[in-house]
């Protein structure tokens, strides 16, 4: 179920729930405990960031909440599917229909087209290629790069491979639009477009989660989500 149609049927569930989430790894001979018993709920349409400092767990739920990691206990399920105990090919398909991601450094093939890299994920999905085209364009005019679809990496500034990264998220219509760091590697005016391109996004109905280490960028959600040593240890709203 896409995005769009899960926000016309029935009732709505949350894009995201976790119960008792924790994450164990073995380091040596030092088991560390990265989560410990994280519970979150995440609405459809919902704009949240969340911040910790360094060694709070934020890569690591970001890592289990893209489904890039499993959970060592606890319950996830997203867009209403339970995916703590899938296997490694039923996460690979949730990942490219449910969860669009937006990382720091874009990511993107350098002898490809925009075009090209924004067809990517539908590749993956087996999309005919008339189709896949059609829906890459249309996501390039969406993040505004529409007159640069021809255009490599190399001919392109920062701001606009981050749009076309961002384009490539979208292209799945995906329940969550995951980005970590996305303004990381950008100057602080064309980090500010991109954090703009983010907030009009949500308001056309695109669930948004924003992992930051940067006060500023994380304010501009309307929920702040602090870790700190595994655990949440505030969930603020921003209000007006």
């Amino acid at each position: 179920m896409s995005a769009a149609e899960a926000i016309q049927s029935g009732p709505a569930v949350p894009i995201i729930r976790v119960e008792g989430i924790t994450k164990e790894y073995q380091v040596g001979s030092e088991q560390v405990r990265a989560l410990r018993g994280v519970d979150l709920t995440i609405e459809r349409n919902e704009y949240v960031s969340v911040m910790g400092p360094s060694g709070s767990g934020k890569s690591t739920f970001m890592n289990v909440i893209g489904c890039l990691d499993v959970p060592t206990a606890g319950r996830y399920w997203l867009n209403g599917q339970a995916v703590e105990t899938l296997g490694e090919d039923a996460l690979a398909r949730i990942r490219n229909r449910e969860i669009g991601f937006v990382f720091q450094s874009f990511n993107l093939l350098p002898r490809a087209t925009a075009l090209e890299n924004v067809q990517l994920p539908l590749v993956y999905a087996g999309v005919p290629r008339p189709e896949r085209k059609e829906r890459a364009a249309r996501m390039l005019e969406r993040v505004g790069l529409g007159e640069r679809m021809d255009h490599r990496p190399n001919e392109l500034s920062g701001g606009q491979r981050q749009r076309v990264a961002i384009a490539r998220a979208l292209v799945t219509e995906p329940a969550l639009l995951l980005a970590d760091e996305p303004t990381g590697a950008l100057d602080t005016r064309t980090g500010e477009e991109i954090m703009a391109l983010f907030g009009e996004l949500q308001a056309q109905g695109q669930t948004v989660m924003l992992v930051t280490h940067e006060p500023d960028i994380a304010l501009q959600a309307h929920r702040q989500v602090f870790l700190r040593d595994g655990k949440i240890e505030r969930d603020e709203r921003r209000i007006g």
